[in-house]
């Protein structure tokens, strides 16, 4: 999945001479220090599943280390547990390159403990730290080190809380905790036919990060054999360091081979081994594996074209799979983790479908008919957060205003309307304890700093989860607007101190592309914008049509059209928002981005100088031939067949066009849009005999932090943009 610039463009470095910063860089040095201000703040909240309290991970301000705290919900006070000093007693953290890549996946980039998971009985916390896992006991804090090898990958507690699971040299193991013995479940594992490692197009763009599931009686455990034989490997070096062995990636590219995917089901008593059946030359793609109380194991497969999502229930004793629902769409079907997921009753399950237009949320009898519409339509159904039995109560997000995230319920038996629990404008989400005694409701809000607190099963606040964050020196001066011919939604961040009789600069701050809502409702959101627009420059974003939140039609309306109507919608909203504010200057505007947001600013210097006067390109898809099959074949079709979709897309189509200054950046360990995206750019402006400036970021990758880095990254763009678009006049 390409990313939003707002969470990678901090992650860069030059290492080049830089101009002279336009203004003051004390901001850039403390924004980046403290990851932008959210460092000393509550992560991964999660009740203990008796409620009786809440752990959380948090760092000091600027310290990108997370160590382990404990919110008591009784008394309403917190205390540290455990702090990644305390277990590696000075020793340096060290990570194996699988891990690396998995981290780099998820999008972490703190060091520390970055997870960890509670056993169901809440007396046990497992943590892990360098490859190695340790286990806490609640109450005493006694810290023990499980004896396993290194290198270990996506632990997790069996349901009993007896055992924990774990993948470590491409196979899957089980460690008995009373018995404090390591047992191998699966041999023969390497890197080419893995168990129980979900593979790259599954973690990076599925949203699915683990290839294993147990049983809810711990009796069995499902799990991924991964065959990579046939994948074209990539390899990733680091040119400033050529003594080094170059990291060999399997990289499926479009039209291209695929890792292929069986599931086996295996018995924890006897080792007895049932691969799952199902037609896999149609259905390739491994979307999801649900197994919870109420059902037998679910699974979500997907065709290759991704036109259709199958659900099949497994029977467990011979492996054999009956569908249940077909989901499809002519240009293709989005996925949800959370669903298929069997209601606790069994009495039917949930299922999320756009075939009426936009994501809903919908009760599914076991024979695949349509029971009940939780989540109707105009709801704008977000995500699943819990399923409360007992109460009786389906929590979910939903909001018919893509930038903001609200907190439902609906009754359950019978299903009621959907009940707003959140009022404050901004992202909210939250986390049930199992009991559902408590929750952990966090937002990000539009006015003020993100915050976290505790809620009783009533909703009463019960506390906030202490933060030692720093906050940031000013508040964005950002206005949210919709126009457009398409209503879209957009933000304007004016400068501090703004002139309206004068006329600015304008630079757009892109993304434009699927998956990604870039115009959020939360104050944080736009702090660096704001530095940028007190450089002197009016900011401005738009979401257009392919983002998310807005329905199917909407989100659809990008297939197989990159080059053309996601660039249309930002000029139509860069026009629609100078009518409304004349202060800017449509003759200077500078367009910036990263990832697709990195394509989108070359395509738009490349496609429309008449427009855009001046690009900085981050990490950009130069040619779409050589990104992933599951993103790119979703937007743009498989080739050969489609091949006219990806030449239109191409960025090196245009190349002989450009005229405007284009600042290309990239980082040459990038295992997600590879350095060789900018390097072929590079080379095809070249040979046109075009100016450009091109900026290595050696050995780094799509999401780096780094602060030195960031305050001269951020320099030299607004130094770039002020030359070549100048100062408000």
């Amino acid at each position: 999945m390409l990313l939003g610039p707002c969470l990678v463009v901090a992650a860069l470095a030059c290492g080049q001479t830089q101009p002279k910063a336009p203004a003051d860089s004390s901001f850039l040095r403390d924004y980046a220090q403290t990851r932008g201000f959210m460092l000393g703040r509550p992560v991964k909240a999660t009740p203990t599943p008796d409620g009786t309290a809440v752990l959380f991970l948090r760092a000091q301000p600027r310290v990108a280390k997370l160590g382990l705290y404990e919110f008591d919900v009784a008394g309403g006070t917190t205390r540290e547990l455990l702090t990644p000093e305390q277990v590696l007693k000075g020793a340096d953290e060290k990570l194996t390159p699988e891990e690396k890549a998995r981290r780099e996946r998820m999008r972490v980039s703190v060091g520390g403990f970055t997870s960890f998971h509670i056993s169901d009985d809440s007396k046990l916390i497992l943590l892990s730290l360098s490859g190695r896992l340790y286990v806490v006991t609640r109450g005493t804090n006694q810290v023990r080190e499980l004896k396993t090898g290194p290198g270990v990958i996506d632990p997790k507690f069996s349901p009993d809380s007896a055992r924990v699971s774990y993948v470590r040299d491409h196979d899957l193991y089980l460690y008995d905790l009373a018995a404090e013995q390591e047992k191998r479940l699966t041999t023969g594992g390497t890197p080419l036919v893995s168990h129980g490692l979900a593979e790259f197009v599954a973690q990076e763009e599925m949203g699915r990060f683990t290839g294993y599931w147990w049983s809810p009686d711990a009796r069995h455990i499902i799990y991924q054999e991964s065959d990579a034989r046939g994948v074209e490997v990539w390899y990733v070096a680091d040119p400033i360091r050529p003594e080094q062995t170059p990291t060999p990636f399997f990289y499926p590219r479009p039209g291209k081979d695929n890792v292929k995917v069986k599931l086996a089901i295996l018995a924890i008593a006897d080792g007895a081994t049932t691969w799952i059946q199902w037609d896999r030359d149609k259905y390739p793609y491994l979307a999801t594996v649900r197994w919870t109380k109420g059902g037998p194991p679910l699974l979500a497969v997907q065709t290759r074209d991704q036109t259709e999502v199958a659900v099949l229930e497994a029977d467990v004793a011979t492996g054999k799979t009956t569908p249940l629902l077909v989901e499809r769409d002519p240009a293709w079907v989005n996925l949800h983790q959370e669903a298929p997921r069997w209601l606790p009753d069994g009495a039917g399950y949930l299922w999320v479908s756009e075939r009426d237009g936009g994501p809903q949320l919908e009760v599914r009898a076991k024979a695949g008919r349509l029971r009940q519409v939780v989540v109707p339509l105009p709801e704008r159904y977000q995500g699943l957060v819990d399923v409360d039995a007992g109460n009786k109560f389906i929590y979910y997000t939903a909001s018919a205003d893509p930038t903001q995230t609200h907190l439902f319920r609906v009754q359950l038996h019978p299903f009621g309307e959907g009940e707003k629990l959140t009022d404050e404008p901004g992202m909210h989400s939250a986390v049930f304890a199992k009991n559902h005694s408590v929750s952990v409701r966090a937002v990000r809000p539009r006015r003020g700093s993100p915050a976290t607190f505790v809620h009783d099963a009533a909703g009463k606040r019960l506390g906030e989860l202490p933060s030692v964050a720093e906050s940031p020196p000013f508040t964005p001066r950002v206005e949210l607007q919709t126009g457009g011919k398409s209503a879209m939604h957009a933000a304007v961040v004016l400068p501090r101190n703004f002139e309206p009789r004068k006329r600015y600069p304008v630079l757009v701050d892109v993304y434009g592309g699927p998956h990604h809502v870039h115009v959020t409702s939360s104050e944080y959101r736009w702090l660096l914008d704001q530095w940028y627009a007190d450089q002197g420059f009016i900011v401005v974003a738009i979401d257009g049509r392919g983002t998310p939140g807005r329905g199917r039609d909407w989100e659809r309306a990008i297939y197989q059209k990159f080059a053309d109507l996601p660039l249309d919608d930002q000029i139509d909203g860069l026009q629609a928002l100078a009518a409304k504010y004349p202060a800017m200057d449509l003759k200077r505007v500078g367009i910036q981005g990263w990832s697709f947001g990195g394509y989108m600013a070359a395509l738009a210097v490349l496609r429309r100088p008449d427009v855009f006067h001046a690009g900085v390109a981050g990490a950009p898809v130069a040619d779409w031939l050589d990104y992933d099959t599951h993103y790119t074949e979703r937007y743009l079709g498989i080739p050969p067949k489609d091949d006219a979709a990806y030449k239109t897309g191409s960025l090196l189509s245009y190349t002989s066009r450009l005229r405007r200054p284009l600042m290309i950046l990239h980082g040459t360990a990038d295992d997600n849009v590879y350095f060789r995206h900018s390097l072929k750019l590079a080379d095809s402006l070249f040979r046109h005999g075009k100016d450009f400036e091109m900026v290595p970021l050696s050995g780094l990758t799509h999401m780096v932090p780094d602060p030195n880095v960031m305050e001269r990254l951020h320099q030299r763009i607004a130094g770039f943009m002020v030359k070549h678009l100048g100062r408000p006049e």
